[in-house]
């Protein structure tokens, strides 16, 4: 396709491209930014790679080459003309009129070549060339100095760690493995007139009067000497320097002073205020959203250890989150209306941070715009996880400007608050029979690696946090984060990787959790996406390649046998697997809030999927909400109340908890409640808790407990805010539940198209989910109803109902889910 540019200056080539197999057999169109398997599944030449076993028939895709092309017009091709490449996936190389004028081999930078000599008058033709990474991999590996072992149980396509690209393109424990390739980003043909923008940074320094000076510094680059005009602006204040550049880089700076500053907060500790910061020359700009903050990290010693605590605006901040994986396991299924869901679904759940994992993307400007109005606070990873990587010069040089690149174009975000060198490289030194045998060498190795990406990180941001590796005890300490507790950020698997019970989770005192899951099913209405009825069993061929963690479907079986009646049929296997993951997850977020200020962030794995599948996540693939998320809504609550047995087993103690700046009074019922539904008052509390803290707010001695019963209990706060639970003392399956008669007693279409459900139960009914196959989201699930109660749910579907026709809903609850009545 032939386009035009819209101005003298720019020309934006994405949109349509021709797509062919580099040995010419196959060949259609693709849409850039976007992906080849996308491409080649909109034109029916592969099946959905989602889909059934298709994963298993699309591997032919990344073994080869592909070829990128199309043509364009300029009528002035005189003059510095540049690309401008970022997110180029990834050993590529590009080609104008022939000649080459691009070799790159690294995803997460931005490239912007000369390109004025190749251009000509009338059309021209732009080519790039993506070489498989499989290939590409091998073959770096064949040329290390020595082995670099990968995590083969993670990714089934070798050599991932070769390449600087999504780890997870390889596979991993809940990724398909299908070596994804194509271009994400900007793709433009630009004219170079004086000077360009390359980079815009701010540092902040905030008074002791309340006032802030925020320092602008704009990176400009030019080929040849020049005088040219920059403006600076912000909120409402505009400033032009004339400014002198050379030949290459010069950096221009510029002061804001703010009297009276409008501060950023995480969410629910404040206003995510933002100001727009521009810098402009007559022929580019850039434009960054900025919230006036300090950070901290406080690691100071104490008697378990030493602290792990983020505190913002001289606030320490409890960090209630998520990790964040990619959104899609192909680029062109995701977007930011996606991503807006899913980090929407994440605030929405009394989430105040994210932390972007690893072994995926340094996200797009959109994703960390949308943190910042969210008041989401992020963790961010650089891209390095679960294996072992190169130290040769060539590859450390190519991670250091990464780094630079991706630090100066991200660090301004206010949402940003720490930098982690990677996920889990220390603990991987022990996974390898090489690492092993020879650990001096690989330790040696990641530290030049690990050096390497913190100077660089620090060159680009001097005040920006810095913290080594997830999990790490401290700087410079490599020993077994996953199991010692006592300082630095903690990732805690052994409940579902060595299979100890839900109660083990309050065996340990984490300073900061920053991973640990549970995995369950994704929800009955994804799985009739990838799979026919017939393979609606947990042990088809099908169920079993949409679980990639090896042993998986076995450790949710075998859970619950552990805690559970086992369930009757396909649908309720996948029900219970969603509650069970969820009691999981609140046992350990439970327990570790109540431990504040000892511990100080609970991050589980995961919020989200790539693709259909068996995962931690609490959210599935396509933004639904799995019963988790529901639960993860009540005990992320910023003021809370949970039950906590003792280590004795013989006394319940209620946490009370309060993650906000005042103080609040709570007003708690305590009940039992019997097989029946019927509630019988135990008694009433009135505690108090203080600002930023826990409490107990009250005990129960387990002998108060009448056999066949549960303890239950309702709390409402001075602030609003309330909520309600339940604790069985034992297990689910030693109860002798009886049916809950669960009746709809009233449904209709609210004028803003939302359903409206009464729900009642005649006896007890716990952990009732509403389900239907239209997408959306509900006020509520996963609830429990005693004897008589009646819960009004609202159901916001995803798209307008047609003809407003009600969805069919299927409703589950514990009893049902087991009994064969």
């Amino acid at each position: 396709m032939t386009f035009l540019p819209t101005n003298g200056f720019n020309l934006d080539l994405s949109g349509s491209w021709t797509l062919t197999s580099a040995d010419g057999e196959v060949t259609t169109s693709i849409k850039l930014p976007g992906d080849v398997h996308t491409a080649l599944h909109a034109a029916e030449l592969i099946p959905d790679p989602f889909f059934g076993r298709n994963e298993e028939v699309v591997q032919w895709v990344a073994h080869r080459d592909w070829v990128l092309e199309r043509s364009f017009t300029l009528s002035e091709p005189d003059g510095d003309w540049y690309l401008d490449i970022d997110y180029l996936d990834t050993v590529a190389a590009v080609f104008i009129n022939g000649s080459p004028v691009l070799l790159a081999d690294n995803s997460f930078r931005r490239y912007r070549p000369d390109v004025g000599g190749q251009l000509k008058a009338g059309e021209n033709v732009i080519r790039v060339v993506l070489h498989s990474s499989i290939a590409a991999g091998a073959d770096r590996q064949a040329r290390q100095p020595f082995y670099i072992p990968y995590s083969t149980g993670n990714s089934p396509i070798p050599n991932g760690n070769m390449l600087r690209k999504p780890q997870c393109h390889f596979g991993w424990d809940w990724n398909i493995a299908i070596a994804p390739l194509g271009l994400y980003g900007t793709i433009a043909l630009r004219k170079l007139e004086t000077a360009r923008i390359e980079h815009v940074t701010t540092r902040q320094v905030h008074n002791l009067n309340g006032s802030v000076d925020l320092q602008v510094s704009a990176t400009l680059f030019a080929k040849n000497p020049g005088i040219v005009p920059v403006h600076f602006s912000l909120d409402g204040e505009r400033v032009r320097l004339d400014v002198g550049v050379g030949a290459g880089e010069t950096v221009v700076n510029h002061v804001f002073e703010i009297d009276k500053p409008r501060l950023w907060w995480p969410a629910g500790s404040g206003e995510q205020a933002l100001y727009a910061l521009t810098v402009d020359l007559p022929t580019d700009a850039v434009t960054k959203q900025i919230g006036l903050r300090t950070v901290e990290l406080i690691t100071t010693p104490d008697a378990a250890g030493s602290r792990f605590a983020l505190k913002v605006n001289g606030r320490e901040i409890f960090c209630r989150g998520a990790n964040w994986i990619p959104a899609d396991a192909l680029f062109s299924l995701s977007s930011p209306e996606k991503s807006k869901d899913l980090l929407q679904s994440a605030k929405a759940a009394n989430m105040n941070m994210i932390r972007v994992w690893g072994g995926g993307f340094y996200e797009h400007d959109h994703f960390y715009d949308l943190c910042d109005r969210l008041g989401l606070v992020i963790w961010q990873d650089f891209m390095f996880a679960c294996n072992l990587y190169p130290s040769t010069e060539d590859f450390l040089d190519n991670v250091t400007l990464e780094v630079d690149y991706q630090v100066r174009r991200l660090n301004s975000h206010p949402s940003i608050a720490l930098w982690c060198g990677d996920n889990e490289l220390v603990g991987a030194l022990t996974w390898f029979e090489e690492s092993r045998k020879d650990r001096d060498r690989y330790l040696v190795s990641y530290d030049r690696l690990n050096r390497t990406i913190e100077q660089a990180m620090k060159k680009a941001a001097p005040d920006a946090i810095w913290w080594p590796s997830s999990p790490a005890s401290g700087y410079l300490d490599f020993g077994d984060a996953w199991h010692a507790d006592g300082s630095g950020d903690m990732h805690y698997w052994s409940v579902w990787h060595e299979n100890k019970s839900f109660d083990n989770y309050r065996t340990v005192r984490p300073r900061f959790c920053s991973e640990f899951g549970f995995q369950s099913y994704t929800s009955l209405p994804v799985i009739k996406t990838y799979a026919d009825a017939k393979d609606m069993n947990v042990a088809s061929p099908v169920m079993e390649l949409h679980q990639k963690n090896a042993g998986g479907n076995e450790r949710i079986a075998g859970t619950m046998f552990r805690y559970f009646r086992f369930p009757k049929d396909f649908p309720n296997f996948v029900y219970l697997s969603q509650i069970q993951q969820g009691i999981a997850i609140k046992t350990a977020v439970e327990y570790w809030r109540s431990l504040k200020p000892h511990c100080m962030g609970t991050i589980y794995w995961q919020l989200n999927d790539t693709w259909p599948v068996a995962s931690w996540s609490s959210l599935d693939y396509g933004g639904r909400w799995k019963a988790m998320h529901y639960l993860v809504k009540r005990f992320f609550q910023p003021v809370a109340v949970a039950a906590i047995p003792d280590e004795d087993s013989k006394t319940i103690r209620f946490s009370l908890v309060n993650d906000t700046l005042a103080e609040v009074s709570v007003d708690l019922s305590i009940s039992v409640l019997d097989m029946k539904g019927e509630r019988k008052h135990l008694k009433d509390v009135q505690a108090v808790c203080t600002p930023d803290a826990a409490v107990t707010a009250a005990t129960i001695d387990v002998a108060d407990l009448p056999t066949g019963t549960l303890l239950a209990w309702r709390f409402t706060a001075s602030n609003g805010m309330g909520g309600e639970g339940h604790y069985v003392h034992g297990t689910y399956k030693a109860l002798e539940l009886e049916p809950a008669g669960l009746m709809v007693t009233h449904e209709y279409v609210e004028e803003d198209g939302s359903v409206c459900l009464n729900v009642t139960a005649k006896g007890l009914a716990l952990f009732v989910m509403i389900e239907t196959d239209t997408d959306g989201k509900y006020s509520d699930n996963a609830f429990d109803l005693a004897a008589g109660e009646t819960r009004r749910i609202t159901f916001t579907p995803a798209k307008s109902l047609e003809s407003d026709a009600l969805p069919d809903f299927r409703f589950y609850d514990l009893q049902s889910c087991q009994s064969v009545d």
